[in-house]
């Protein structure tokens, strides 16, 4: 096998530097040093490590299986990059409605255009409340009842796409000194991560 631990160097397997490496070995390039020069930015602190690594033999079948993938990384990131711009191009009409949804913290401005594509513009026609739209978007808890009283479970089932959004922001506030940073922050101590996060993208 190849031996190449790069993995366990590297954060990102696919970052600038690493497809740059990669790419190398794929043409044939085995010299670990020659490999670890590729680095860039902070990741030159880390060439012994880098070096260490990238120490291995890549035979033939290998390369070409590397050059394959890398090439078929390349075609969907195109891709993706195309669908970005056609995405920019249908909303430009509701660029109000998306700064606003941007301006909140955790949420981007592709972020904002998801949410805007699951619960459309005209809200207060789709939900006459914020109750209706959070159990729509599955981030109210469900509840059980056990010898006549109610316990709260699992969220309801909801939109997978838009619950997925708002979880994904409150989790990227995690660290924030405002308040929806400290409601994660306290929930997280007291229920763990996931009912934290859920908590914060109902907030």
């Amino acid at each position: 096998g190849a031996n190449i631990k790069l993995s366990s160097v590297v954060s990102d397997i696919l970052g600038v530097s690493s497809r740059d490496m990669l790419h190398a070995i794929a043409d044939g390039e085995e010299d670990p040093e020659k490999l670890a020069s590729f680095a860039r930015r902070t990741m030159k602190r880390k060439k012994d490590e880098l070096e260490l690594a990238l120490r291995g033999y890549v035979n033939p079948h290998q390369r070409l299986m590397i050059k394959t993938i890398l090439i078929h990384i390349e075609f969907l990131n195109e891709q993706v990059e195309k669908l970005d711009r056609e995405v920019s191009q249908r909303v430009i009409s509701f660029q109000e409605d998306i700064e606003r949804l941007d301006s909140i913290p955790g949420i981007a401005t592709r972020m904002a255009e998801q949410i805007l594509s699951e619960i459309g513009t005209d809200i207060e026609k789709q939900f006459p409340s914020a109750a209706h739209l959070c159990s729509w978007a599955g981030l109210v808890p469900g509840h059980n009842k056990s010898a006549g009283k109610r316990k709260s479970s699992k969220t309801k089932k909801g939109n997978k796409y838009l619950k997925s959004s708002l979880t994904e922001a409150a989790h990227s506030i995690r660290g924030s000194k405002n308040y929806l940073g400290a409601l994660y922050r306290r929930t997280a101590a007291r229920k763990g991560k996931k009912r934290a996060a859920i908590s914060v993208a109902h907030a």
